[in-house]
């Protein structure tokens, strides 16, 4: 593993744990093994793990937070970059990238958790999950399809409905998504509003951009409706759909968007109104 330093912060550490890049921010203070929070980025900026460790440090929660990358992305980019994610878009966003991006980064937590045990100073005891958009649907669809102990979950801009998220890729591109009975059983094991009965009973924070499309906006307010009180929907006015400047690859200061959404976690995770 490889350690960077900054001057208001104890050292990062970089590092791959059962094939899957992250980024380990370590508790201020810390004398002892500590809770952890992990984080799975966007598709938009922040789109790799170092860039969602800048946009969100997290950095008042006291506990280890674990930015993990996403498949495909950073360091796991399929040769031909940036062009070649647009490419297997345009061809099936659904097929093609959305499911076997949040698919496999489901797949491969518990693997790379088990081994983060090992190199970090963590505690026993449930993990909290944050993920942003795609990022957001890994954590929901650990929720509802595994039982590890996951103790809360964050999520920002998800992706909770991926019909409507189709259905804005086609309004903003021009396109008709050409939809096949493969397609629709995808889309519709990632519609957690119609799956809000298999979530676990913890406790969940959903943080919405108010500008950010409806596709986003009104499938995370549904969920939170149907979870009831252990649902909490934070909106961030003047906030889109990523929370950090394009392309979002290298980590960069805050946004105040992110920073907004930073301290609306932090306060929620440390029992604060968010």
């Amino acid at each position: 593993m490889q350690t960077s330093q900054t001057s208001q912060a104890p050292a990062a550490i970089k590092g791959v744990a059962a094939g899957v890049p992250f980024v380990a921010l370590p508790p201020r203070n810390g004398t002892g093994p500590a809770p952890l929070v992990i984080t799975w980025h966007l598709m938009d900026p922040p789109c790799t793990e170092d860039a969602m460790a800048a946009a969100l440090p997290l950095a008042d929660v006291p506990a280890w937070r674990v930015h993990l990358g996403l498949p495909f992305f950073g360091s796991r980019m399929p040769e031909g970059g940036f062009e070649a994610i647009f490419g297997l878009a345009a061809e099936d966003y659904v097929q093609k990238l959305f499911e076997p991006v949040v698919t496999q980064a489901a797949r491969e937590f518990p693997a790379a958790l088990a081994e983060l045990r090992t190199k970090l100073s963590i505690a026993e005891g449930p993990v909290t999950v944050v993920g942003g958009s795609a990022g957001g649907a890994v954590a929901l669809l650990l929720l509802a399809e595994t039982g590890l102990d996951l103790g809360a979950a964050a999520l920002i801009s998800p992706v909770v409905q991926l019909g409507p998220v189709v259905a804005a890729g086609e309004r903003e591109h021009g396109v008709i998504y050409p939809w096949t009975e493969t397609s629709r059983a995808v889309a519709d094991r990632f519609d957690f509003v119609r799956r809000a009965g298999e979530l676990p009973d913890v406790p969940l924070l959903v943080v919405s951009g108010a500008d950010d499309d409806i596709a986003f906006r009104e499938p995370a307010r549904l969920l939170c409706e149907r979870l009831g009180e252990r649902a909490m929907l934070a909106t961030i006015e003047g906030m889109g759909h990523g929370i950090a400047e394009p392309p979002g690859v290298e980590p960069a200061p805050q946004t105040p968007q992110a920073a907004e959404v930073d301290t609306r976690i932090t306060g929620w995770l440390r029992g604060q109104p968010a």
